[in-house]
């Protein structure tokens, strides 16, 4: 059981939704606190278990058929653990929730919500959010942006142009991700009776869909503050990335598989570079 719940947590993505809570906060505040310290294990692994929890216990019938469920890119529950796996998505995330809403504002606190909401709508039964192609990748997005607006929220952060801009590159990088991760699961999806962006639209116009965001993602970064500017280069390996299936037919829609391989690991290179830009952010700023 403890097996199963760490895999379906995703431990690879942990560091995708702790990260930016942690970076946002941080950076907006310049302390080390019981907040910081409190969100960043929040975000780090209740929130996954709670995300990919109840994805992969409502989604058990289409991960049956799906090749790559089963390991890091997750679990497949066997049905005897479906009930704890969804009271441990309830209740780890609990106390920490209880404390962000007593430290918080009423602004994070509906930020928090909106996350929250998003994480269940996602795969819930009666909401399948994820079975709505479009609004999929726009929640899938929200899964990993909201971390740090709620993070700007609970620093009392007054939004300015720039970081408009960086959180809006932010979402379109989640959009993208997430609606090239589809491509790879097209048939697994149709024979699960699930809708997505890539079984709507197909798996090419949902490659090239991935590769317009990540570049538009990339321009709008050129609007931040310097040397924030710089992290625009950072999305052309993602671009790059997928560009390889530009023009993928259905049948070879498995093998972006391959892609999504390199996008997991592609993630904590450019943390590492994003973290560096923070750095030299902050510096400037002294």
């Amino acid at each position: 059981m403890i097996r199963d719940l760490f895999l379906t947590s995703r431990p690879l993505s942990w560091v995708n939704t702790a990260f930016p809570f942690a970076a946002a906060y941080f950076v907006a505040t310049g302390r080390i606190d019981a907040p910081l310290v409190v969100g960043t294990v929040f975000f780090l692994i209740p929130y996954n278990l709670a995300m990919y929890g109840i994805n992969d216990v409502f989604d058990y019938e289409s991960d049956l058929r799906n090749p790559r469920k089963g390991g890091v890119e997750g679990a497949l529950l066997p049905p005897e653990h479906h009930r704890a796996t969804l009271w441990t998505a309830i209740l780890l995330p609990l106390p920490f929730v209880v404390y962000l809403v007593v430290v918080g504002s009423w602004l994070s606190t509906g930020i928090l919500a909106i996350s929250l909401f998003a994480v269940v709508a996602y795969s819930a039964k009666g909401l399948r959010f994820k079975e709505r192609p479009f609004l999929d990748s726009l929640t899938s997005s929200t899964h990993f942006v909201s971390p740090a607006v709620f993070g700007l929220a609970l620093a009392a952060v007054t939004p300015t142009w720039p970081l408009v801009a960086l959180l809006i590159a932010y979402f379109f990088w989640g959009a993208a991700s997430h609606a090239f991760g589809a491509v790879q699961d097209i048939q697994a999806d149709r024979d699960g009776g699930i809708g997505s962006v890539a079984t709507v639209i197909g798996a090419r116009a949902t490659v090239r869909l991935a590769v317009v965001l990540y570049l538009l993602g990339g321009v709008l970064l050129l609007f931040t503050s310097w040397p924030g500017q710089l992290a625009s280069v950072l999305v052309l390996p993602y671009a790059a990335n997928a560009l390889p299936w530009w023009n993928v037919t259905e049948a070879d829609a498995a093998s972006a598989n391959r892609g999504w391989r390199r996008f997991l690991w592609l993630n904590f290179a450019t943390g590492f570079l994003v973290t560096m830009l923070l750095i030299a952010w902050v510096l400037v700023r002294r």
